[in-house]
């Protein structure tokens, strides 16, 4: 479950990141776009979908001291080298 949230917000934060660069470099709204509106207009959909994005980036800010430890799932299950094995490389 945890695994499918992570996706779902790193989907949403690469949606966001998207949409905050081509506002920056393009003045174009993706979001907008998408559900046929002009740049900075918004509807309720729209909204939902920016309000997805700031929830997903509260996660991910939330998960980022988990990340630094490494104490992620991805961490967890990578193969562990022995003291003997790290001290050869």
């Amino acid at each position: 479950m945890k695994r499918n949230l992570d996706l779902l917000a790193g989907v949403l934060l690469v949606v966001g990141g998207l949409n905050w660069g081509l506002v920056a470099l393009a003045k174009f709204d993706l979001v907008a776009w998408i559900f046929g509106l002009d740049f900075g207009e918004t509807n309720a959909a729209t909204r939902v979908i920016y309000g997805l994005v700031g929830l997903a980036a509260v996660y991910g800010a939330t998960r980022l001291p988990a990340l630094a430890r490494g104490n992620d799932r991805v961490a967890r299950l990578a193969p562990q080298r022995s003291a003997e094995q790290r001290r050869a490389a």
